[in-house]
């Protein structure tokens, strides 16, 4: 998922990795969608989840650093639908991350901020839900 801060040419690419049993937010890199960013998310992974399978889109820098643990599917397969879920949360309670907005980061640094405020409030939550209910969803 895009945003940006400042203007659209400073794009800011939020790279995440959901855990689907839980719905938690395992891994988070904000940079440009390069490479060198998909490397860092790999890195970021808690060294169980690097060994099971995975689901992304069609981008190359998936299959050249993940290797043979991702499995590249389309989205009207399913299989990335929580971390579709996931974007669409992320732009109704964040104007940041909203596409067209007049709510935008003025600094990276605030940016990055929100974003992690997000994401620590998110996996808690999810954490109390399986905890009281036994599904991230509550109820």
């Amino acid at each position: 998922m895009w945003s940006f801060v400042q203007n659209k040419k400073q794009q800011a690419w939020q790279w995440l990795a959901i855990s689907r049993r839980t719905r938690q937010v395992v891994a988070c890199v904000v940079g440009k969608r390069n490479l060198r960013n998909c490397r860092k998310l790999w890195k970021a992974l808690p060294y169980r989840y690097r060994k099971a399978q995975a689901y992304s889109d069609f981008w190359k820098a998936y299959k050249k650093v993940w290797g043979s643990s991702v499995t590249q599917v389309g989205k009207d397969s399913g299989q990335t639908s929580y971390i579709e879920r996931f974007n669409g949360t992320l732009r109704q309670r964040l104007a940041q991350f909203v596409r067209r907005t007049l709510s935008f980061s003025k600094c990276w640094k605030k940016h990055l901020l929100r974003l992690e405020l997000f994401l620590h409030r998110y996996n808690l939550d999810r954490a109390r839900n399986l905890r009281l209910y036994g599904t991230p969803f509550g109820r």
